[in-house]
């Protein structure tokens, strides 16, 4: 018994002793821990994550500003050519006085109907021009496909190939903006 005694007197310090040095082995990696966390500095981090959210804003912003600088060039092109569909509307208007002022007569009632035609259309083309409707000059022009519409193509000796020799129905732009092109006739 006395045996069993002094045996578990010996575990006891054995067991007190492994506990004492796992106290200081647990202390030991807690300074250690602890040292490193001191020795590896948090600027970087928070350096890095600033200029992060640095870079971040700034493309935010850009992109805003991108966002309003188009939303601010529709919002112009919608105001410049708002009057688009109505002048494709009121062209073959134009047209159709332009071949009524074509008809010639000697009868004087005839004359003064045409007079008021001419100043019909004249008063429709300034209106028109005052809205940025500018005709497409066409005969003895270069031909331009983004410009003209060519409907016949025959041999000339008075012009030189791709020259625009006749125009069978003016074009018109808006602007910039071809809104009907010329149709014509080019010469080989």
């Amino acid at each position: 018994m006395e045996e069993n005694k002094q045996n578990q007197n010996l575990n006891t310090e054995e067991t007190t002793e492994q506990q004492t040095e796992a106290e200081t082995v647990e202390v030991t990696e807690e300074e250690v821990v602890q040292a490193d966390l001191v020795e590896e500095p948090a600027a970087p981090d928070f350096e890095a994550q600033l200029a992060e959210a640095k870079a971040s804003e700034l493309r935010l912003r850009a992109d805003f500003d991108n966002f309003k600088r188009r939303n601010r060039i529709e919002a112009e092109n919608r105001a410049k050519y708002s009057s688009q569909t109505i002048v494709e509307k009121l062209l073959p208007l134009v047209d159709n006085l332009d071949r009524a002022l074509q008809i010639e007569s000697d009868n004087e009632e005839t004359k003064s109907v045409l007079a008021g035609v001419e100043m019909v259309k004249r008063q429709l083309v300034e209106t028109l021009q005052n809205e940025g409707v500018i005709e497409i000059p066409a005969v003895g022009e270069a031909f331009d496909p983004n410009l003209h519409q060519a409907v016949v193509q025959e041999p000339s000796e008075e012009h030189e190939s791709g020259v625009v020799t006749a125009e069978f129905q003016k074009g018109y732009k808006l602007h910039d903006r071809v809104i009907r092109p010329s149709m014509v006739k080019v010469a080989e």
